[in-house]
């Protein structure tokens, strides 16, 4: 029998359409899953795509691969990964590669990949972004890991990535967890983006009364300019959806509670780990929760609120493109910022220009604009933060009035906008001189006796509040 160039195991969609993926690439597969039927499912309805080796047992499977023996792992993220790794580890010779493909924990990657290395196997998390239809035409790819895997592993992976101008979706992101994490954030940066998508359609159809039909050509029309990307491609499409069964539009029958799987959350307790602030991400992972309770939203029905009322028309509508365009220059400059911030504590040596590049295909967050992010690190490696790149500052000053505007509009007429809000005052306190944190330290002294410094000396200091209030270096 002829031994397989690479193996994919756990068949579920994501895996199947992976392992049919690389078949097309001409690649020979190993396949393997815990149930072999679905092994045997995919041989029948697709082995004419290429040539697959199928395994009923993990043994087999191991055995049915060229040295050094590639496995990409596309099982539920959690304990199930672990029982996989720790088989396959047992199976498998020093020099050999297995790669997690699945949605874990940046953390419990790098706990794996420390725990593996010691048994001279190389353990790659793998970010892979577009959903299943990526999967099997072109995903973003984001391998971890060392590099020695990187050049087993890279050249497979770039060749069934996403292609843009001729450049494959996919590079060696850094060591360890780092793949991880980069997919991570592409999840929370995702979550702000569909957030203020949803904040700009909600806005627009309470303020002027607008139906989902007529905002779809208004999506339509934002996505041919500097909005370009595919979550306002696919907003037009769901927009414009009309229900088979009650002839509503598709908006108005789905349950207004939107689930997650828990990447937000993570990229939002990484933040606040490293003390980077993405508070766009925060707030669209909190308003996510907040959807999520009925009880509480029916409870609170009542409460007084503005009544709606008119409010412009076409020039809204451009107000609002001005604000989405700039909020989601702030929630792209927040995890940047946190892959930055990640860099440096785990001595990743993050390429930020990199992850734009290969962001640009195959991913949920693919948009025009990420050109754009890549030239500001290409010209500036150490740029402090995109606000700061004289491309998108001028941006951020093109859209100012009309953002302003748009927060305005939405606290008048009672139409939660999060996402914009929570990005304006984002923007605003990076651009202060100086922020009221200075009553906060004096508080803090206060009541606590956390000292503070002064902005004319050196040092620490603290004050006798309860004494004399002198002054004195702590």
């Amino acid at each position: 029998m002829d031994l397989a160039d690479i193996g994919v195991t756990g068949l579920a969609t994501m895996g199947r359409n992976l392992a049919r993926n690389l078949a097309r690439h001409g690649y020979a597969v190993a396949v393997h899953n815990r149930s072999h039927g679905r092994t045997q499912q995919l041989v029948k309805e697709f082995g004419g795509e290429g040539t697959f080796v199928p395994s009923e047992d993990l043994a087999g499977f191991v055995a049915s691969l060229k040295r050094p023996r590639r496995v990409i792992i596309m099982v539920k993220a959690g304990a199930g990964t672990d029982a996989v790794i720790d088989q396959l580890a047992e199976l498998m010779e020093p020099g050999d590669m297995i790669v997690d493909g699945g949605n874990a924990h940046f953390q419990d990657t790098r706990r794996r990949e420390a725990a593996l290395r010691e048994k001279g196997l190389h353990f790659v998390g793998t970010g892979i972004s577009g959903g299943e239809e990526g999967a099997l035409h072109g995903p973003s790819i984001m391998p971890g890991g060392s590099k020695e895997s990187w050049e087993a592993l890279g050249p497979i992976l770039q060749d069934i990535a996403a292609q843009v101008d001729g450049v494959p979706c996919s590079v060696h992101v850094g060591p360890d967890g780092a793949g991880h994490f980069v997919k991570m954030v592409h999840n929370g940066i995702e979550y702000s983006d569909m957030q203020l998508i949803a904040e700009s359609y909600d806005l627009l159809r309470q303020a002027l009364g607008a139906s989902p039909a007529e905002l779809a050509e208004v999506f339509r029309e934002w996505n041919r300019g500097e909005l370009d990307s595919y979550l306002i491609e696919i907003t037009a499409e769901v927009l414009d959806q009309v229900d088979a069964e009650t002839g509503k539009p598709f908006v108005d029958v789905v349950v207004d509670q939107a689930e997650q799987k828990g990447t937000g959350r993570w990229t939002v307790q990484s933040a606040l780990d490293l003390g980077v602030p993405v508070t766009g991400i925060a707030e669209a992972t909190f308003a996510r929760a907040l959807s999520g309770h009925p009880e509480q939203r029916a409870a609170a029905a009542s409460l007084a609120g503005p009544k709606l009322s008119g409010v412009g028309g076409r020039e809204l509508i451009e107000d609002v493109r001005q604000a989405l365009y700039a909020s989601k220059i702030v929630a792209y400059a927040q995890g940047f910022d946190q892959m930055a911030a990640a860099s440096k504590e785990y001595g990743w040596d993050l390429d930020l220009g990199a992850m734009a590049t290969i962001w640009r295909g195959g991913c949920i967050i693919r948009a025009k604009f990420l050109d754009r992010i890549r030239e500001a690190y290409d010209a500036n490696p150490q740029l402090p933060t995109l606000l700061a790149d004289p491309t998108f500052a001028a941006a951020l000053e093109a859209a100012q009035e009309s953002w302003r505007r748009v927060v305005t509009t939405a606290v008048q007429t009672g139409v939660p906008t999060p996402g914009f809000s929570s990005a304006l005052a984002y923007y605003d306190a990076l651009r202060r001189d100086r922020l009221p944190a200075a009553l906060v330290q004096g508080l803090r002294d206060f009541f606590g006796a956390h000292t503070y410094q002064r902005v004319d000396k050196e040092g620490a200091f603290h004050t006798d509040w309860s004494g004399d209030r002198t002054e004195s270096p702590a």
